[in-house]
């Protein structure tokens, strides 16, 4: 039995489920090297890592034109080989599988339309109740629309949802949700929990 106020947990995908740091570096400095551009820098890198491909590719391009080239550009491209440098965190099918039946559990993802490819290549398609991606609200994170369209297909209270995330966009959608949250591996961020790993979840959540 339970021993928290928790029946969702919600886990942001890049940072959290995956490694994606090669991932992304390599997909955004692909389509800036077509483009004749210098690779990232480490705070674009940084950017990239927080936000949608829309929003990532509108800072590494400045000119209207080029930018609406970039975007053409990366709607057609093969995502797959990028994909393959994800790592998934180590922990997390098992956790997965420890948790569920007894929670229900939930994605928020500043991804668009790869994350179910994501989770199909990984096996992971059947393991979560709800995704919610950058695609299916109004506002992606910072805003906190992923969060509350969790809460309102569950019809739960905002306590009783727990949100893992690693970046300041994860914190500051929780914050605006009012929703608990649990930092990833990141302790500058402002949060109910700070853990290290995955496992650690389970302490949380008293199993």
């Amino acid at each position: 039995m339970a021993v928290n106020p928790y029946k969702v947990v919600a886990f942001d995908c890049d940072g959290v489920m995956f490694d994606t740091k090669k991932a992304n570096d390599a997909y955004y400095n692909s389509i800036l090297n077509f483009f004749n551009m210098s690779p990232m820098t480490t705070e674009q890198a940084a950017y990239a890592h927080m936000h949608t491909v829309e929003e990532a590719l509108n800072h590494l391009f400045n000119e209207p034109d080029i930018r609406s080239k970039a975007e053409k550009y990366r709607k057609e491209m093969a995502y797959q080989p990028f994909m393959e440098l994800m790592v998934i965190e180590p922990y997390l099918k098992k956790l997965l599988a420890k948790i569920r039946p007894t929670y229900s559990t939930a994605i928020a993802t500043n991804r668009t339309n790869s994350i179910q490819r994501v989770l199909l290549d990984h096996g992971l398609r059947h393991d979560f109740d709800l995704v919610v991606s950058a695609l299916d609200v109004a506002n992606p994170k910072p805003f906190p629309d992923q969060l509350l369209k969790i809460v309102m297909h569950f019809q739960i209270k905002m306590s009783q949802i727990l949100y893992i995330g690693d970046s300041k966009v994860d914190e500051l959608a929780a914050k605006a949700a009012q929703v608990p949250f649990a930092s990833f591996n990141n302790p500058k961020l402002s949060a109910d929990y700070h853990i290290n790993n995955l496992k650690e979840i389970e302490e949380i959540l008293g199993l």
